[in-house]
């Protein structure tokens, strides 16, 4: 599948690479902390490696419909913008936490749940790393 988003893998999973033997509950733990978001019809994916973000996404994010697809579009542009610029510039931003760019293209419609996960990513990114992109 072409991936049109690249990993957005922020937060590295120390316990994947480790050479000691996982048990199933620490496999389970992982696997939660990994969100996809993905249609293979336009041919995309989001992989998002955060931890934290899933129970974020379950727990402070408000509800997907309380905004509408295009006001997380909107507001889409100017992270991905902004993300870009600092994932270019790692000497001046964090490197950890911009470790990749964003494709997103403008021109897509992603729909709502793709565009709602992505905003609220942007904004855990926000709570959790104390950055601010406005």
């Amino acid at each position: 599948m072409k991936t049109v988003f690249y990993y957005v893998a922020i937060g590295l999973l120390i316990a994947s690479c480790s050479s000691t033997k996982k048990t199933g509950t620490q496999e389970a733990k992982t696997s939660q902390e990994v969100v996809r978001i993905a249609n293979d019809s336009l041919e995309y994916e989001i992989i998002i490696m955060d931890i934290g973000f899933d129970t974020y996404l379950n727990t402070i994010a408000k509800p997907m419909n309380f905004y509408s697809k295009e006001y997380y579009e909107n507001k889409n542009r100017f992270y991905v913008t902004e993300w870009n610029i600092r994932a270019r510039n790692p000497l001046r931003y964090r490197r950890n936490i911009y470790e990749n760019q964003i494709d997103y293209d403008f021109n897509v419609d992603y729909g709502l749940e793709v565009n709602y996960k992505l905003y609220n990513y942007f904004k855990f990114v926000e709570y959790k790393y104390n950055q601010r992109f406005f």
